[in-house]
């Protein structure tokens, strides 16, 4: 078992190639959302800190994630052989399978660093309970994406406007938003 006592994980949370389909989602915004993942996972793995890669297996027949669908494979930036690889088909990654609670306990993990799609959705909600499980929270914004959201009424909310309020959210009360340089040794 890899001596991890005290160290950080890398969360990859949902980075699908399903998330690639503008028709289906719509607008996203930051487009060096997956550059920042990749500079991630290459520090993380040359300091030998751990890596989870979390998938979500869309139960929805339509969705581009669905399991069996290209649209639910990771996109291929997403290389090498996480430490732990998590499914998921709910928002958390922490109601996945195998156990993330577990596995970071059982490894001595006191901090996650959560990346991935979409930021104000599976990241924000992963975020929010590692926070109230007690870990370290490190919401990395930069390493994160999301889509332009309609609401009921026909408004029409920027992706840009929905990642700066998760941001503003989670650094109020749950942990500290940072951008990948802030994370790496460049």
């Amino acid at each position: 078992m890899a001596d991890w006592q005290g160290s950080t994980a890398l969360i990859v949370i949902d980075v699908q190639r399903g998330f690639d389909d503008a028709q289906h989602w719509g607008r996203r915004n930051n487009p060096s959302c997956e550059d920042n993942i990749v500079r991630l996972m290459e520090s993380w793995r040359e300091k030998e800190w751990p890596i989870v890669f979390v998938k979500h297996n869309s139960a929805t027949p339509t969705s581009p994630l669905v399991p069996g669908s290209p649209g639910n494979d990771f996109k291929p930036m997403i290389t090498g052989t996480p430490d732990l690889l998590v499914e998921k088909q709910v928002h958390s990654a922490f109601y996945g399978e195998p156990d993330l609670r577990a596995w970071l306990d059982r490894h001595g993990i006191s901090g996650v660093a959560i990346t991935g799609i979409q930021t104000n959705m599976c990241c924000e909600t992963t975020a929010r309970m590692a926070s109230d499980l007690g870990y370290r929270l490190q919401f990395v914004g930069d390493a994160t994406h999301t889509f332009d959201v309609t609401d009921r009424t026909g408004a029409v909310f920027a992706a840009e406007e929905i990642a700066r309020y998760t941001a503003a959210t989670i650094a109020a009360d749950f942990g500290r938003v940072v951008a990948t340089s802030d994370l790496i040794d460049d």
